[in-house]
């Protein structure tokens, strides 16, 4: 792949915030998702590749666009010369509720790498752990919650009482969250946003030190891509504890369930592109603002090779608008 498909990639999560964005606090989630989907679809298929969706919407019978396994790029209008195969992975609005809602950090997102670098996860939960790159040698999956928060203050050189643990509310999550407590960490509990709560956990400053419980495997092979550009690590191993579950991972072509997969188990990929653009305000970008002119995204735009980490802010000026002096906030 070439580094000025980014530039691609960037459109589409743009494009996608700005659809969204306008829904904001409407309290219609699944509108505000169906309207990312469409945006983001439409875009996509002005990129120049031979794109697949290996996480998406869903499979066909469930998701009419972006479902797993649909062509999407330039090869849909029936070019094919010269199109690097790519395998993509879209969360067209991570946070439906949030933007619902008005709350923050409702993002778009897309993670894309060379045929077969995206893990093809099913659609089911996942046991998460996830900490910035200065811990990643010193926690386990296995280990006792107190013992991985102990070993990550002291590769941090604070205190167990300074830790800040990022956890999911939900009733599964009360025996983790009292032996967080018991420990002597702070937990900041959020309703959605495990994606963006990952990628706070490997950005120096953030205020976030580690995300711990279970969520969406989808969401964790797209905070892979992340954290394969950011130097984190996330460690998580599938739940599967139905028989309808396993027939599913089979059929993805997962054999082993009790496998802890690491970021370069889920993006395995040479070349790792990952995109996010901010529709609602969050801890590590702004939200779409909406001006006389146009509108501004905010967006964090990374990749592997180079490794390259950016913080984009762009004013789309519309077209016949005369651009108003002075800078835009």
């Amino acid at each position: 792949m070439h580094g000025n498909l980014l530039q691609g990639f960037l459109e589409v999560t743009e494009q996608a915030a700005v659809a969204s964005a306008k829904t904001i606090g409407q309290g219609d989630r699944h509108h505000s998702d169906h309207v990312a989907v469409e945006a983001m679809r439409s875009k996509l298929d002005q990129v120049p590749i031979d794109g697949r969706i290996v996480i998406g919407e869903g499979e066909r019978d469930n998701a009419p666009m972006l479902y797993i396994g649909e062509r999407v790029g330039q090869v849909v209008q029936g070019k094919s010369d010269d199109l690097p195969a790519v395998d993509i992975a879209v969360d067209p609005l991570e946070g439906t509720n949030l933007c619902a809602t008005g709350n923050q950090n409702a993002i778009t997102v897309l993670a894309a790498a060379e045929r077969g670098g995206l893990l093809h996860a099913p659609d089911i939960y996942m046991d998460k752990l996830v900490v910035g790159s200065h811990s990643k040698d010193v926690v386990d999956l296995d280990a006792p919650v107190a013992d991985n928060l102990q070993a990550i203050a002291k590769c941090l050189t604070l205190t167990v009482e300074e830790l800040l643990v990022v956890v999911l509310d939900r009733p599964r999550h009360e025996v983790l969250i009292r032996d967080i407590y018991s420990a002597g960490a702070r937990v900041r509990l959020i309703g959605d946003g495990d994606l963006s709560a990952a990628i706070s956990a490997s950005l120096v400053g953030s205020g976030v030190h580690v995300v711990m419980g279970s969520g969406g495997a989808p969401e964790g092979v797209l905070a892979a891509a992340a954290l394969r550009c950011l130097n984190g690590e996330i460690f998580g191993r599938l739940i599967i504890d139905t028989p309808e579950k396993e027939k599913r991972a089979h059929s993805m072509g997962i054999t082993d369930f009790k496998k802890v997969y690491s970021s370069v188990d889920l993006a395995a990929g040479k070349q790792i592109f990952f995109v996010a653009t901010g529709v609602t305000d969050g801890t590590f970008m702004k939200g779409v603002r909406f001006l006389n002119d146009g509108y501004r995204t905010s967006s964090l735009v990374m990749q592997t090779a180079p490794h390259r980490i950016q913080f984009i802010e762009t004013i789309h000026v519309r077209d016949n608008a005369s651009l108003e002096t002075g800078f835009h906030f």
